[in-house]
């Protein structure tokens, strides 16, 4: 019977079909029998058997809640770029004043060795064995960063079975990892109080069998158990109210949480799809008509998927913390691993693993990134939630929820999802092993802790796992989220773009069409040619040719250096606020749809003007002005540093490219 069939989540968006297709339970305890043995059975079994510990991940004792004591450390590979570290620097300092003697930083040397560490050599190279997380050997939260192919998804959720661990990847971008470090340390800081609002956002596209099961079966019952925590307060977008404009209220938008919960179909594309890395995992909406609709359609364009360029870049996204119940919503390995059968050789889904682009882009936001995405690396398996014959089976979320809301960081609530993943992988290997020797099993039995097993693995935190959720406390009132304007930021920037169009300005004018590129220098060398940039023509005198390329280089850099200069000449920082960041827009120099809160105005002499921003009862908004003192020290070290960067270059470029 088709009601038997068990449907799993993800839908290939190049072919408008199921990633798995519907299968008995018969016929899924075939792939199952072929399963692996966890190559850490044997720690997953004392996890499994130490489950009577207060702390499920740090050892007795130690407080989760606290830094101080349970501690925190970052692990980069060996061979990271130190620009990585650099940016990150904010938060490196937040959390080694936080835990004290209990931080730790894991580089060069006693970073993850690419290619030669595992979780058992990284360990033991630190000190530390199977057995709860000791935070005097290694400390209980660890950040990795970096990809997973520097880092593997393996050695992550192998350590995630001791410790709280989360990954941030950002590539090679310094400022994406730079905006994520100043998200967390300006939440932290106290200046960021959010209303205690938690969404759900539950997908049940028509003849979906299994969106159906996770709104009806997943989102319902975390609603129902919430309804009775009344500091809270829950909004729920479910059914015909999941579309696609919604979800992009509840990401950015004036619509945005403390904490959102979605449960949908995960976007999943072939390998050599041009939309596979920057899409998978992009989370299917109720546009989509479903299954039966979409047959023959063929690929599901973005109208119905919200991916991470859907993110306005003004969204502010302080704050937040997501639980996205999606296949790849956390990210996707390099092989499948629908069942290390045996008799079957991996296969290839991907060029090489990598994390999803939707978090991604949500902690790295230049509108103000979110704090952390729990996801699901590979396949979230939909059916781990509904047991044959005995209804929704949900624990395990609801226990991580109350801990988020109960103040837990994010690493310490998903603990559950850790346990459940030890004490499942522990029966289902003794139930395997039985089966060898003849055990007759219900096969549906089989596939409900197979895929528990699974599902539970896979989840992994996209953030730090020591972020927590910045509510106020109960009945007292909300701080908008902060907007702040970095002038100095974009000053830098736009200095960058404008030097480098000058360059290629100058070299494009003299490397006239058919002639040698500027980069093969002319067989005999004179004083006056540089690099293919000639001072003057060499065949006609200047009022003949006119001033050649260098010079007019030299005539465009000194405008620009005056220009620069003149800009320079007054620093200018506003801080403004919005409560509704869709209405806002940058125009003309300020933002339209946002209230000015403080401004600074400094010349380059010194003098300074101010004006400081008063709470309702006419007293100074310290928190609001903390955070607009720090904008204005930013600009300054910017503007330093910009004036300094401009007149070196100009001088360089003056000396190399200057006649005789």
């Amino acid at each position: 019977m088709a009601n038997d069939l068990l449907y799993f989540n993800g839908i290939n968006g190049a072919t408008g079909e199921y990633g798995l297709p519907p299968m008995s339970g018969e016929e899924l305890s075939q792939f199952i029998q072929g399963e692996a043995e966890p190559e850490n059975l044997a720690e997953l079994r004392f996890r499994h058997e130490s489950t009577h510990q207060e702390h499920f991940g740090v050892k007795e004792g130690v407080n989760p809640k606290s830094l101080a004591e349970s501690g925190w450390g970052v692990i980069f590979a060996h061979d990271a770029d130190p620009a990585i570290k650099e940016a990150l620097t904010p938060l490196l300092k937040l959390r080694q004043e936080q835990a004290e003697e209990h931080f730790r930083l894991y580089e060069k040397g006693d970073g993850f060795r690419v290619g030669k560490d595992t979780k058992g050599g990284f360990l033991a190279r630190h000190g530390a064995g199977p057995g709860p997380a000791n935070p005097d050997k290694v400390p209980y939260y660890l950040l990795i960063v970096g990809s997973p192919e520097k880092i593997p998804y393996r050695f992550q959720s192998q350590l995630d079975v001791q410790y709280a661990v989360g990954r941030i990847d950002f590539g090679d971008d310094v400022h994406a990892y730079d905006n994520y470090a100043r998200s967390v340390v300006e939440t932290e800081s106290g200046r960021v109080k959010l209303s205690r609002d938690i969404s759900f956002f539950g997908v049940a596209n028509d003849d979906d069998r299994a969106t159906q099961l996770s709104a009806d079966q997943l989102v319902s019952p975390l609603v129902e158990h919430l309804k009775g925590n009344a500091d809270w307060n829950i909004n729920t977008f479910l059914k015909d109210a999941a579309q696609k404009h919604q979800l992009a209220q509840l990401l950015g938008g004036d619509q945005t949480p403390a904490l959102l919960f979605t449960a949908s179909h995960g976007m999943e594309f072939p390998m050599g799809d041009s939309r596979q890395l920057p899409h998978q995992g992009a989370l299917l909406c109720q546009d989509w008509p479903g299954p039966n609709a979409w047959k023959g359609k063929g690929a599901i364009p973005q109208d119905y998927y919200f991916a991470g360029d859907d993110l306005s870049s003004n969204a502010n996204l302080l704050g937040l913390l997501g639980f996205f119940f999606a296949c790849y919503g956390g990210g996707t390995p390099k092989f499948d691993d629908f069942a290390k059968q045996a008799f079957k050789d991996r296969v290839e889904i991907a060029p090489h693993a990598f994390t999803a682009g939707l978090p991604t882009r949500m902690l790295s936001n230049p509108g103000g990134g979110a704090l952390a995405v729990v996801g699901h690396v590979e396949r979230a398996w939909g059916y781990s939630f509904v047991w044959k014959d005995a209804g929704p089976q949900t624990t395990v979320f609801e226990s991580t929820l109350d801990r988020l809301l109960d103040g837990h960081p994010v690493g310490s609530a998903v603990e559950y999802l850790n346990e459940r993943y030890a004490e499942l992988s522990t029966v289902l290997s003794d139930e395997l092993e039985e089966m060898e020797y003849g055990k007759q099993v219900d096969p549906y039995e089989l596939a409900g802790m197979w895929t528990a097993n699974n599902d539970a693995r896979g989840y992994t935190i996209i953030g730090d796992p020591a972020v927590r959720l910045p509510v106020t406390k109960a009945g007292k009132k909300a701080k908008a989220r902060p907007v702040i304007e970095l002038k100095s930021l974009q000053s830098v920037e736009a200095t960058t773009a404008t030097v480098s169009e000058l360059v290629s300005a100058s070299t494009d004018e003299a490397t006239p069409e058919n002639e040698t590129s500027p980069s093969s220098p002319p067989p005999s060398f004179n004083p006056d040619q540089a690099f293919g940039l000639l001072w003057g023509s060499s065949d006609k005198s200047e009022a003949e040719g006119g001033p050649g390329p260098l010079k007019q280089f030299m005539d465009r850099l000194g405008s620009f250096m005056v220009k620069m200069l003149d800009d320079t000449t007054t620093l200018e920082v506003d801080t403004y606020v919005s409560q509704n960041m869709d209405q806002v827009e940058y125009k003309g120099g300020k933002f339209d749809g946002a209230t000015l809160r403080a401004a600074t105005r400094v010349t380059l002499d010194g003098d300074t003007v101010l004006c400081v921003p008063q709470d309702e009862d006419g007293d100074i908004d310290t928190e609001l002005w903390a955070i607009h003192t720090e904008a204005v020290r930013q600009a300054q070290a910017g503007r330093a540093e910009l004036v300094k960067m401009a007149i070196e270059a100009g001088t360089s470029l003056f000396n190399l490219f200057r006649p005789g």
